[in-house]
This record gives structure tokens, sequence and C-alpha cells, in this order.
């Protein structure tokens, strides 16, 4: 007999607060490479929006319902079931022509406003850090209906000299994918962008929505971090909502699916050492 579920991972409350993002009815690209990302649109999609169109990256299967999360997601056995696939111009018209509705980022660097930089480190007179690029991130950004931020990396310890290597940052050395508002300080609605932007960035400390003004604001925390941590571990200042509380836990059977979706727990490798043994009491 199986023993009842009785705590959830970090991990898997992750994955459950990414796919309370997702809306159904509507068409989401989840890009290439995160198993929180990919495992919260199955998560998604086998729950409360059976209705989801679910193009998967790297493959750009359609709906497509693998047995189990591999570990790259570059992999015949993520197009399992697939309806049929797209190829990557035809993704692009289907964002420029305002039917995505949600697509996912991340980066090394995520400012106040909701804007990513995965192209460099460093000013373009002292490059300190070349990196991978956005792989058309920037065009989504601009296009997809809405935006999930995410990262497992928000946590900044000091190194020996006290300093803290910020994930969320005050300012993004590059703007490789476009929030709510340009490096040069124009809001959103000054640009000529079909998609509204990010609403929400979810980290392993905490989750964030975006105020009116289209900054990031704590909206809720987990049941072993507060506000006071997330400030430490945050390189801008922010607003707190109202009625901060803790993240809604995933139910026993949001988890089971979870586990059963991912039993070689890939989605570990996103996280470090440390909050892969966070739990949390149902």
């Amino acid at each position: 007999m199986t023993e009842p579920i009785r705590t959830c991972t970090l991990g898997e409350l992750m994955i459950y607060q990414i796919a309370l993002t997702i809306e159904d009815g509507i068409l989401a690209f989840h890009g290439f490479g995160s198993p929180l990302v990919q495992l919260a649109l199955h998560l998604a999609k086998r729950s409360h929006a059976p209705n989801l169109v679910l193009v998967a990256g790297a493959t750009y299967a359609v709906n497509p319902s693998p047995l189990f999360l591999t570990p790259t997601s570059n992999d015949f056995a993520m197009s399992l079931g697939a309806e049929c696939d797209l190829n990557i111009e035809e993704l692009f018209d289907l964002a420029a022509s305002g039917r995505m509705g949600r697509m996912f980022l991340s980066g090394l660097q995520i400012d106040p406003w909701g804007n990513v930089n995965v192209t460099r480190l460093g000013d373009a007179g002292h490059l300190k850090l070349k990196l991978p690029g956005g792989g058309g991130g920037c065009n989504l950004s601009c296009d997809a209906g809405h935006i999930t931020i995410w990262t497992a990396a928000h946590r900044a310890p000091p190194d020996q000299q006290g300093r803290r290597r910020f994930r969320l940052v005050e300012r993004c050395d590059f703007v490789t994918s476009v929030g709510h508002r340009s490096a040069d300080g124009r809001p959103r609605s000054e640009l000529p962008y079909r998609g509204k932007g990010p609403d929400c960035i979810v980290t392993d400390l905490g989750v964030f929505d975006f105020d009116a003004t289209g900054h990031a604001r704590l909206n809720a925390v987990y049941p072993d971090t507060t506000a006071a941590l997330v400030a430490e571990n945050t390189g801008f200042d922010f607003p707190v909502a109202a009625d901060l509380a803790n993240a809604r836990l995933p139910e026993p059977g949001m988890i089971e699916l979870i586990r059963r979706l991912d039993p070689m727990q890939v989605h570990r490798r996103e996280l470090s050492l440390d909050d892969q043994s966070r739990e949390f009491e149902l």
C-alpha cells in the first residue's frame, strides 16, 4: 500500500506555482531546457487547463503527452502522442499574430521591471562574461500575451568578502528580453509591442507579481522564507502586497502527478544542493 503524501519539496512547489500562471484555452510555449517549466505545463494540461495548447521546446510538438520527463528536452520521447509539430517559422508567426498566450523566461539577471539578461555581463567596453543569448526570446517577449519569469537561483549568499552576486538586480547589464520598461526608461505602454509583458516571477524564495507601474512586487513567500529574507537576497527595493501570505501548496494528487511524470527527478538539477532538501508539510 502506497504511503500517503504528507510533504512537498521546493521543486514541486515551484512547479505548482509556475503551473498556476497558465490559463486554460491558451497556446503556451516553454522553450528549451527547464524541467521545472516543462513539468508545470504538463501539470496544468492534466489538471486545471485541459484546453491548453502546449508547444514543446526543442521539438515544437503540439500537445504531446510523454509518459515521463527525459533528461534532455530535445528527445523524441517528449513528442509522444503529439497532434502535430511546428517549425520555428510557424512558432514565431503564431506569436507575431497574437496567438501565443504565454511563454516562460529566465536569465542570469532579472530587473525590477521584468527585463531579462542572457546575453552578457559587463558593458560593451568591459565584457566580463559572454552568455548563451536569447534564442528568439527578445522577439517573443514583445509578442507573447503574457510572460512567466522564473529562477531557482534567487538566493544570493555572501562570498568571503561579504559580497553578494544577485540574480534579481537593480539594472540588467544588457536587456535581452523586454519587460515593462526599456533600458532607456520608457514604459512598455509607449512601445509598439503586442504582448502585455511579464505578470509574475516565481523563485526559490517567493512569488512576485507586478504593480500598476510595472514594478515587481512581492506577493507570496514560502513556509520557510520571509519578506525580510527575500529583501536580503534581492538587489533592488520592492513593494510588498498588503495581503502577503504563504504561497499555496500543491494538493497530494498534484504532487503524485509530478512524481509520476518525473521518476528520475530531472527537475532537481535546477536547484542548489541546499534547496534540494527543502520540504514543506502539507
